[in-house]
């Protein structure tokens, strides 16, 4: 079972590794945005982990929820408002539970990218997040339960990055990008490199264990 102080844990992680590649995700949003994303992404992971430290519930969905509003403040961005939508989601999903199961957590996947599709209008193939997340959300769904829960993060990971590795070929669409459009062509999108660092979180979590 997956608990609260679990999840911080993964939280933080995730923190650090968006610390880590502040630098990188800057580099990657200003080829073709306005070069906020890393500064974006570290204060939105930082304070969602704050915030769902602070919670002293044991409801890890309201814990999330709190985490996800913490997020969307301190990450006023695009893709911060997207990611905290779907954060929003998932955290309505857990509402109510104090441990999760690794159904829970692939449900709340799931949750998680049917918001953020639906609220930024993205769908596979348009250079984005959902790039970088249907492949890892589609592996889940079919490995679940089926092979050992660190093969199936390994082997997330290794999807999450070939699905952003992807959107060099693709031509944006969405946001400040599509301006770029055929220009775009080549360039890495950063919103899906970020989808993919927390994959990568995810598995060095489960490294250290």
């Amino acid at each position: 079972m997956i608990t609260k102080d679990i999840i911080l844990d993964v939280l933080i992680e995730i923190a650090k590794t968006m610390d880590d590649e502040k630098g990188y995700l800057i580099e990657l949003d200003q080829q073709n945005g306005d070069g906020d994303l890393g500064i974006s992404m570290s204060a939105g992971f930082n304070a969602a982990v704050n915030a769902f430290k602070d919670d002293s519930g044991k409801d890890i969905g309201l814990g999330i929820l709190k985490a996800a509003m913490a997020f969307n403040e301190k990450a006023p961005s695009s893709l911060g408002t997207i990611l905290s939508f779907g954060l929003m989601a998932m955290g309505k999903a857990f509402k109510g539970k104090q441990d999760l199961t690794g159904e829970d957590i692939a449900s709340g996947f799931s949750k998680f990218n049917e918001e953020i599709m639906k609220k930024g209008g993205a769908k596979p193939g348009e250079k984005t997040l959902v790039d970088t997340l249907v492949p890892v959300e589609k592996f889940v769904r079919e490995n679940l339960g089926k092979i050992p829960d660190r093969e199936l993060i390994k082997e997330s990971e290794k999807i999450a990055k070939e699905g952003s590795d992807s959107t060099r070929n693709m031509k944006s669409v969405h946001g400040r990008a599509a301006y770029y459009a055929e220009k775009s062509i080549g360039i890495l999108d950063g919103g899906s490199y970020a989808g993919y660092l927390v994959f990568k979180a995810l598995n060095n979590y489960l490294k250290n264990k």
